[in-house]
């Protein structure tokens, strides 16, 4: 029963990763602990997460921001490394990183919210509700950011930090996903590109994740069992959000991606 829950759970999550390229891991991490342990869900969500990345970055590559992604890709890889370090130093005390975590997403969420809802006031991008057309020359692949960059915003020492901080939860929960949006939503605003941006970052990230879980012998013969049992449920869960993200708005987007935020912070502070 436990097994079939954390099924469930995963086609749940993975239609939100479907919608918005991020947020299956961390909403499904907290039941996923409860129900089949760390030792187990960690790794399966991890993998997951990878199939995830592939499947968005597969239909849309054109729409990836290569600059943004090698910045991403670097310090996060470096922030990891650290989480991984620590991890063995945070076992069996993983929840003393939950709290101060869970409100600093929450901050972010806030924030966000916030700006939107200024934006919607002043009849900015926000209020229109349309999506942002992409750049020429990023559609026709030719490596260029398809994005509008937010102009003096994420390139402060701040941003690289939240970038390491990322990568170091990441390292640990593989739930580095609402930090990573933090630095993104300030970079990226076609959610397009937003999309397949950060779901390639997590073919980089949770490959390297997915060796080190090699190297210390967690897959063993019933871990890989649940894995291949939840694939199609991931396929799903996937394959319906990529409808439903067809069907939204840029802000409905944005939006979702806030309130998602918020619903992470908070889950985080009840783990």
């Amino acid at each position: 029963m436990r097994d079939a829950a954390f099924l469930l759970v995963i086609f749940l999550s993975n239609v939100i990763q479907g919608i918005t390229g991020f947020a299956g891991t961390i909403l499904a991490m907290p039941p996923g602990l409860m129900l089949v342990g760390y030792d187990v869900a960690r790794p399966v969500l991890n993998a997951l997460g990878l199939l995830s990345g592939i499947y968005v970055f597969a239909g849309n590559r054109e729409k990836v921001c290569w600059a943004e992604l090698k910045r991403i890709a670097a310090v996060m890889s470096a922030g990891i490394a650290a989480g991984l370090l620590a991890k063995g130093y945070f076992a069996g005390r993983e929840s003393i990183l939950y709290p101060p975590l869970g409100i600093f997403v929450l901050l972010l969420a806030i924030q966000g919210l916030a700006g939107l809802w200024k934006a919607g006031r002043q009849g900015g991008p926000a209020a229109s509700g349309s999506v942002l057309n992409s750049r020429k020359q990023g559609e026709e692949g030719t490596g260029e950011r398809p994005d509008r960059k937010v102009p003096g915003k994420g390139s402060n020492i701040l941003s690289w930090g939240l970038l390491g901080l990322a990568g170091f939860v990441h390292g640990i929960f593989v739930s580095g996903g609402p930090l990573l949006i933090g630095y993104l939503t300030k970079r990226l605003d076609d959610k397009k590109a937003f999309r397949a941006t950060i779901s390639t970052v997590w073919i980089l990230l949770n490959s390297i994740i997915l060796i080190d879980d090699i190297r210390t012998g967690l897959w063993g013969s019933e871990l890989i069992k649940l894995q291949l049992i939840s694939i199609p449920f991931f396929l799903g869960g996937m394959a319906l959000g990529g409808k439903l993200v067809r069907r939204m708005s840029q802000n409905a987007f944005m939006i979702m991606t806030y309130i998602l935020l918020m619903i992470s912070g908070i889950s985080l502070l009840l783990k």
